[in-house]
């Protein structure tokens, strides 16, 4: 039963699988929308355009009735009539069909925000599947598009319906009246038609937009599986990550045990810890820690001290404290000088003795390490 609700698609999508549908052209649409959004801006030219091209239309008309007789009878100066009366009603027309350019794009970057996609581009011959395509006709969605397809015919049709029945004396009166007036007055029902529907088509456009939003996310949802699968690729493995660390640790420990034959001495715990020292009273304002480890570090670092000739003292307090209180390639703290001290003072006079021989020095003990900065327990 686990493994089926890891297979369902109830994760919501993630903003990379939005981004990769966004790359393969797909993003929200709504017919009903750019519908909506054509019409109303048409319909408001028209009410905002309408008289000027009103008069431009009567223009042209007057001008294409009017003519000389010679005119008729000579086919280059009809043509040149023709064109004139072309250009006019084009010219009439540039502002409604800029606007609807417009509202044509503006539709889709108002819902799916604007998109450039070269794959949209590439051929796709699954397009061409007939047996695909019937799927979609017979699918959910389709059934759901001609649904709306009908209600969008309907609402148009009916409202038409209604203005023209609303309106019919009046527009039988104007098939009897002078053309100016009778254009003006028609134009007038013509707006209030497409007023009326251009509100239908908002009711439509109310209700579509919210049902495709919810489509395309019901769409790109995810599988549990497929959620654990993008995070590993995009922070990822796991497993590849604790190698990655294993292995950094690995060369840290090389770096730090190549330091050890630099040291002066290690304090050693004598099992469990030790710290390697270094101090260069030149360019060093107290003794550094260049290496330190517990457990089977602490007997590596014993055993290349050996190798190398690193003197060893065992201190197993001062070397706890060093442990848990300094790190790597920093100075010891304060609180432990005087303890270094004696330690470092040792190690000169062990250096003296082995070069010019005398009297061995002897080993310090109870090193005064401050209450506190030991962490020993019974086990150490």
């Amino acid at each position: 039963m686990a493994e089926d609700s890891d297979l369902e698609k109830t994760e919501a999508p993630s903003s990379r699988r939005l981004e990769q549908a966004r790359e393969e052209g797909q993003v929200p649409q709504s017919r009903e929308l750019s519908t909506f959004l054509v019409t109303i801006t048409g319909v408001l030219t028209l009410w905002l355009l309408g008289g000027w091209m009103a008069e431009r239309m009567l223009a042209v008309v007057r001008t294409g009735f009017a003519f000389e007789r010679a005119t008729v009878f000579d086919v280059t100066l009809m043509l040149e009539v023709f064109r004139g009366q072309l250009s006019g009603a084009l010219l009439m027309l540039v502002p409604l069909f800029g606007a609807l350019l417009v509202a044509a794009v503006a539709a889709p970057l108002a819902l799916g925000g604007f998109l450039f996609s070269s794959k949209v581009l590439g051929p796709n011959f699954g397009r061409m599947n007939p047996i695909q395509g019937l799927g979609r006709m017979f699918s959910m969605h389709g059934l759901a598009e001609m649904l709306k397809a009908i209600l969008k015919s309907a609402l148009i049709g009916g409202v038409a319906s209604m203005v023209l029945w609303a309106n019919k004396e009046h527009l039988f009166g104007l098939m009897v009246s002078p053309l100016e007036i009778g254009m003006s007055e028609f134009s007038g029902t013509v707006v209030l038609a497409s007023v009326l529907i251009a509100a239908s088509l908002g009711l439509l456009a109310l209700m579509d937009v919210p049902f495709q939003l919810w489509q395309y996310h019901k769409k790109l949802r995810m599988t549990k599986e497929e959620v654990k699968r993008e995070g590993k690729e995009q922070e990822g493995d796991p497993q590849v990550k604790g190698r990655i660390r294993a292995m950094q640790r690995e060369m840290a420990r090389r770096r730090m045990m190549a330091e050890v034959p630099k040291a002066d001495v290690v304090v050693t715990n004598p099992t469990h810890f030790s710290v390697a020292l270094k101090y260069d009273a030149e360019r060093m304002g107290a003794p550094v820690v260049i290496a330190k480890g517990r457990g089977e570090t602490a007997l590596k670092i014993r055993e290349i001290a050996r190798e190398n000739d690193v003197p060893l003292l065992e201190a197993p307090p001062l070397a706890r404290a060093l442990y848990k209180h300094c790190e790597l390639e920093q100075a010891i703290p304060a609180a432990l000088y005087t303890a270094v001290a004696e330690v470092m003072a040792y190690v000169y006079q062990l250096d003296n003795w082995m070069k010019q021989g005398g009297l061995p020095p002897q080993t310090p003990t109870n090193l005064p390490v401050p209450e506190g900065m030991d962490p020993g327990s019974p086990d150490e």
